[in-house]
């Protein structure tokens, strides 16, 4: 097994429940990365939480009989690890056949195996499918994804991110709230496509200027990281550049695997209650 777990590696599906299989990843790997490239510091992108929306979970109930239901995970940010994506599908699906006389002695079971991996406390909500807590929400703020367009301004297709196309200016303070549909990155291991909603509220005297931020948010198309580690760089350089009094980076990626994984960072700002976009 690699670093990685087993991500990227061919694997059976267990028949039969295994904790076993799930694999931690350490935030430092991406935080050493992060505080090389902007001197901000690990402990300032450990607020906030992870939030994991599975839409495949199974088990059986106390008369063998499948029951399906809809599951979210909340991982806090300072959390020592993250669970590796494929080892979490992989354990889920142990469940399939497994039986519990409850739906709280599934959530039970998920809270502490999950939790035990990632060395932090993790929380499960488990939904039925008449739920009203996956109804589609709106993303934050205004959407930035034709302001280059709009001003017929050519983008070059970058290698890696570049945050130097941020050039932040003295202004008024000011809150700003906006989204954008385009963040794309490629999985470390993989090096598949993962998709992104990316919302930002910031309160800054510097001008957001958002052709800048899309041009920003365009390299990183080409780069390889986790999903947590994207929104953590982002959040990064704009708490670097911006110096705002407040700030909140989220991301809500799209499904791999039934689940869909929902990063958000914060600094003097409330954490906002994730919900399921029109992508998810």
């Amino acid at each position: 097994m690699s670093i990685h777990g087993v991500l990227g590696e061919t694997t059976s599906y267990p028949k039969t429940y295994d904790a076993s299989v799930l694999f931690a990843i350490t935030r430092t790997l991406g935080r050493d990365e992060i505080y090389q490239a902007t001197s901000v510091a690990s402990d300032d992108l450990a607020v906030g939480v992870d939030v994991w929306q599975a839409f495949e979970l199974s088990w059986l109930d106390e008369f063998g009989i499948s029951q399906v239901a809809v599951a979210r995970l909340i991982i806090p940010a300072d959390s020592p690890n993250i669970v590796e994506s494929k080892s979490l599908k992989l354990y889920l699906n142990s469940l399939n056949f497994t039986r519990f006389a409850t739906v709280s002695a599934v959530q039970a079971v998920i809270e502490r195996d999950v939790s035990a991996c990632i060395g932090a406390m993790v929380q499960v909500q488990i939904e039925p499918l008449n739920t009203t807590a996956f109804d589609l929400v709106a993303p934050l703020g205004e959407c930035i994804d034709d302001v280059l367009s709009r001003a017929g301004v050519a983008v070059e297709l970058s290698d890696d991110i570049d945050s130097t196309l941020l050039q932040p200016k003295a202004g008024q303070m000011m809150q700003y709230q906006f989204h954008s549909h385009l963040l794309r990155s490629n999985c470390p291991v993989t090096n598949q496509p993962d998709w992104g909603t990316l919302s930002v509220a910031i309160s800054t005297d510097k001008v957001v200027d958002y052709q800048q931020v899309l041009a920003y948010i365009l390299t990183f198309r080409q780069h390889n990281g986790f999903h947590e580690q994207c929104v953590e760089r982002i959040f990064a350089d704009f708490l670097r550049l911006f110096a705002p009094t407040s700030l909140m980076v989220q991301a809500n990626y799209t499904r791999r695997g039934g689940i869909d994984i929902n990063p958000v960072r914060v600094k003097n700002h409330p954490v906002p209650k994730i919900g399921r976009q029109i992508r998810q």
